[in-house]
């Protein structure tokens, strides 16, 4: 269930970061940088609380995925931002490392939290 939910979570982001910019809140300064966290972070939140004992795999390769969006954005009509990437990776990071952590403080319905 956490590979479908990254996956799905990956996919909605590509289509939003690949897609045509249209004018609104895009706009408002820093809040492009706080959606490329958030949406990082909710990728490679469930595959690191799957797999705690990986979180920093989980969050390179979504750091890997945001840089490809980033190389492909001149080719869809957006720009390719080093401002974009750093949040990305911020919140890929941030996300995985949490969600790790949670996993192994938190006992879901009594089972103990697997080792990886």
């Amino acid at each position: 269930m956490a590979i479908v939910a990254s996956l799905l979570l990956a996919l909605i982001v590509a289509a939003l970061t690949l897609s045509p910019v249209t004018p609104g809140l895009a706009d408002i300064d820093h809040l492009d940088k706080l959606a490329h966290f958030l949406a990082f972070a909710a990728i490679c939140a469930p595959l690191a609380w799957r797999y705690p004992r990986h979180w920093r795999a989980v969050a390179l390769a979504g750091l890997a995925y945001g840089g490809v969006i980033e190389i492909i954005q001149p080719f869809t009509g957006r720009s390719a931002e080093w401002g974009d990437l750093a949040a990305d990776g911020i919140g890929a990071f941030s996300g995985a490392y949490l969600a790790a952590r949670m996993r192994r403080w938190w006992h879901i319905g009594g089972e103990k939290p697997s080792k990886g």
